[in-house]
């Protein structure tokens, strides 16, 4: 049987990964603190907070895969020290940001990434996490750039806020659709395909990113599916950016919504993940796993990311009264 270390496992992605390789047959041991949750039904926890001496002294043995989602330098360099001479396979889980500019749609892995000058900076930490395990894998490293990742369970509230937004219904603010684009994919077919990859020893780098929508052909679909029956109110950057409206995600947000220099963030090209196997499940169907889990977790509980309805209503009634 194979054997897969993921390091974490009981957080949100890591978790989806630890459970698409106990369905995919393999022995999956998971590193960490625990402090997220449990590991999914089948794999085993090893307790450890990695940012301590002998975090990996109790993992033994070979192993088939290892998957990393960390990019903190305290944390992947002592993993590589650690394990990189007994992984016959290294999957790093990186990011689209690590990219140098975002204004060019359709642009692919060949597009320079950020010079790591600051690792206190998350792009910067991220391009210094590929390049060390670069540096000590090159061959047996496959390194994935996801861009937004949705599904159940996504703490970040950024998809997740527009379907239980729209579930609630009433007057909606929104961003000026006109320009705007979602590409997301889903936790669960980007934990599959890393699985796959890792099974058949994928290297290189690729970007995970879905299929590219227009936002108003984004929320219309999240519309139908949460039954809305309001007004969706549109708002023009430059009022949104004067009344102190957050671009992406974060507290006062409208989550999705990107400047006209990030034109390319959401439209980059897919060819090399569905050339590797990626797969990309319908926009409706994810928009029904979220929404089915927004409904569970509470449509109008405290988030992350996005307004809160004594934002929304102030906002809105400036709106209407300018």
């Amino acid at each position: 049987m194979r054997r897969i270390l993921v390091l974490g496992g009981t957080a949100w992605l890591g978790r989806e990964v630890a459970r698409a390789a106990v369905v995919d047959g393999a022995e999956v041991v998971c590193l960490a603190r625990g402090t997220s949750g449990d590991v999914p039904d089948g794999a085993r926890l090893v307790r450890a907070d990695r940012a301590h001496p002998g975090a990996y002294d109790h993992l033994d043995g070979e192993w088939d895969a290892v998957v990393e989602l960390a990019y903190q330098p305290e944390l992947v360099g002592p993993a590589l020290d650690a394990l990189a001479d007994r992984a016959a396979h290294w999957t790093l889980v990186s990011s689209i940001s690590v990219y140098a500019g975002h204004d060019e749609p359709g642009a692919d892995e060949s597009a320079a990434v950020v010079e790591p000058t600051d690792l206190t900076d998350y792009a910067h930490a991220k391009v210094a996490a590929e390049r060390a395990t670069t540096d000590r894998l090159d061959g047996r490293l496959h390194i994935v750039r996801p861009g937004l990742i949705a599904g159940p369970g996504d703490p970040s509230d950024r998809f997740g806020y527009w379907p239980a937004r729209l579930r609630r219904g009433g007057r909606v603010l929104t961003p000026e659709p006109a320009g705007q684009f979602v590409q997301m994919i889903d936790v669960g077919d980007l934990a599959a395909w890393i699985v796959r990859a890792a099974r058949t020893g994928r290297g290189g780098t690729v970007d995970a990113v879905g299929h590219s929508h227009p936002l108003g052909d984004v929320l219309a679909v999240v519309g139908e599916a949460a039954g809305f029956a309001g007004e969706l109110v549109p708002a023009e950057e430059a009022w949104l950016l004067a009344h102190d409206v957050h671009y992406w995600a974060g507290p006062r947000s409208l989550p999705l919504w990107l400047p006209a220099s990030h034109v390319g963030h959401s439209r980059r090209s897919n060819a090399a993940y569905l050339t590797a196997g990626g797969a990309v499940r319908p926009l409706g169907e994810t928009v029904e796993r979220v929404l089915g889990d927004e409904m569970v977790r509470g449509v109008g509980r405290e988030r992350r990311s996005g307004l809160t309805p004594a934002e929304e209503r102030e906002l809105l009634e400036l709106l209407s009264g300018r």
